[in-house]
């Protein structure tokens, strides 16, 4: 699998990796012999970069994911995490819900401090089981998820405090790059103009129907040397089902306007004789700044599923049809 460079750092990622979400639970549950086959499938497809975070299932997919790496040589894999919010112990009926299924029994702060960063790069480091971590994300700053009015409180902490604790982690060498892991632009666009950093994990802004990241931010990214990896390639699932009754856009149920959009599309495909999710898969990789475009499942059925979309040869043609359903 052909790898690309993290920004100006020395770090190097496979095109596709795995993304821990699923294997913490995520909307359904995973036991743990279905989290390490599927690790397993995702190694023997040849994906060396893996992406997890405290807050999937609380812990859970950390564990597991330090579990099924801890015997692979260290040297072949890169592997992520994410800081921005701090687990805290609670019994078991206050656990929060937050769509992970039997997660650990924690519930989550928010702290994007010196303090909470440097806190919970300690704490990543005891649930992994693991002696390095190679890149940090800031995980979900931005009005997305706090809304406008926290949100500013929450950039600040970061601005003034934690990401000084990033810097500090990067040049001491205990971390090799770190960035923003986030589900929207524009703070994106506020913190690079406020800080220099390696790389941004963005999920569902930059994709074959979602084209959100495209002018602004690309631009930035090009004009700094600021990596994307790109999450959410399918957008919550429609890009995989095509327009069926149910389908998920965004983390919930797709309107008649996405439904629209992806119909078009989809009918594109079929004129093209490709999958639309083989379309979906490929097509951030068209843009030299994405690194790596992650593959989030906790079976190891559709993780083989979707590493055979890849070899699937989708011409220019049908994405140049698709530009007019898109997203912006």
């Amino acid at each position: 699998m052909d790898i690309r460079k993290i920004g100006n750092t020395s770090l190097a990622v496979t095109e596709f990796g795995f993304g821990g979400a699923a294997i913490g639970g995520l909307y359904r549950e995973c036991t743990r012999e279905a989290a390490m086959e599927t690790l397993q499938a995702a190694w023997d497809a040849g994906l060396r970069y893996f992406d997890t975070a405290p807050f999937y299932g609380f812990g859970l997919s950390e564990r597991r994911t330090g579990d099924f790496l801890r015997d692979k040589p260290r040297e072949d894999y890169v592997l992520s995490t994410k800081v921005g919010r701090l687990l805290r112990p609670v019994p078991e009926d206050q656990v929060p819900d937050y769509s992970y299924v039997n997660p650990l029994p924690f519930t989550v702060d928010y702290d994007y401090s010196y303090d909470g960063i440097m806190r919970s790069f300690e704490f990543s480091y005891a649930r992994l089981g693991l002696n390095r971590i190679d890149i940090l994300y800031v995980h979900d700053i931005g009005a997305y998820t706090h809304g406008a009015e926290k949100n500013a409180v929450y950039l600040r902490q970061l601005l003034d405090s934690g990401m000084r604790a990033l810097e500090e982690l990067k040049a001491s060498g205990a971390i090799s790059a770190y960035g923003l892991g986030v589900n929207e632009v524009d703070v994106c666009l506020d913190v690079i103009a406020r800080s220099p950093i390696d790389c941004i994990l963005l999920a569902g802004r930059y994709s074959l129907l979602d084209r959100s990241a495209e002018g602004g931010l690309l631009d930035a990214c090009r004009k700094q040397n600021i990596s994307l990896v790109i999450g959410g390639v399918f957008n919550s699932g429609i890009l995989a089902t095509g327009p069926v009754p149910g389908a998920n856009f965004d983390y919930g149920p797709a309107s008649d306007d996405v439904l629209t959009r992806v119909r078009a599309m989809q009918d594109i495909a079929k004129a093209n004789a490709i999958p639309l999710a083989a379309a979906a898969i490929q097509f951030p990789l068209r843009e030299p700044v994405v690194a790596n475009v992650l593959i989030g499942t906790a079976k190891p059925s559709s993780l083989t599923r979707n590493i055979e979309l890849l070899s699937v040869k989708v011409p220019d043609a049908a994405y140049a049809a698709s530009e007019p359903f898109t997203i912006r």
